[in-house]
């Protein structure tokens, strides 16, 4: 998946890697070792992912992973889809693991082919019942876990492009750093 770039060239899409499809109570996570994708946990009964959940290639969080990203109105798909999105929003968070209290944004898009351009352009423009449900179960989730999961802000596109941007910086940092 390190071949994949973050963006679609000429586009403003952005590409990403679908780990965990709407509906599963699945979370599953990329393996590099074995260039794969196993489970990593099984939510409680009652939670399942509200929207697909994935990852931009080429880009670094302050976690380690790369980006992640709640990809909207789409049908459910399957671990390893390549999707292209428009990035409408950010939901700035800190997630806190005992003493360890780190960055762990999440942005929102939503797909975007040529043949089903984007409906959505903003994360205002999300029902706000929706936008709650979304930041409930991230809230949640991380609680099942053990951790402190808490939405500092929302942000609109243009910060969630900014946000791409630092991890794509992230991402070649990382990468020169090793290369070394």
């Amino acid at each position: 998946m390190q071949d994949i770039p973050a963006r679609e060239s000429g586009s403003g899409r952005v590409h990403v890697v679908i780990d965990t499809p709407a509906g599963s109570r699945n979370k599953y996570k990329y393996d590099e070792q074995f260039a794969t994708f196993r489970i990593s946990r099984i939510l409680p009964l009652g939670a399942a992912f509200p929207h697909d959940f994935g990852s931009i290639p080429g880009t670094r969080a302050e976690d380690g992973d790369a980006l992640d990203v709640l990809v909207l109105q789409l049908p459910a798909s399957f671990p390893g889809c390549l999707v292209t999105v428009r990035l409408i929003g950010v939901l700035h968070a800190e997630q806190r693991e005992g003493d360890k209290l780190l960055r762990n944004d999440r942005l929102i898009g939503v797909v975007d082919t040529p043949l089903n351009p984007a409906r959505l352009q903003e994360l205002s423009a999300l029902d706000a019942e929706e936008l709650r449900a979304i930041e409930h179960f991230f809230t949640s989730y991380n609680a099942f876990q053990g951790r402190e999961f808490t939405i500092r802000s929302r942000g609109g596109a243009r910060d969630a492009m900014r946000a791409l941007e630092r991890g794509i910086d992230a991402h070649a940092r990382q990468s020169a750093g090793t290369q070394r």
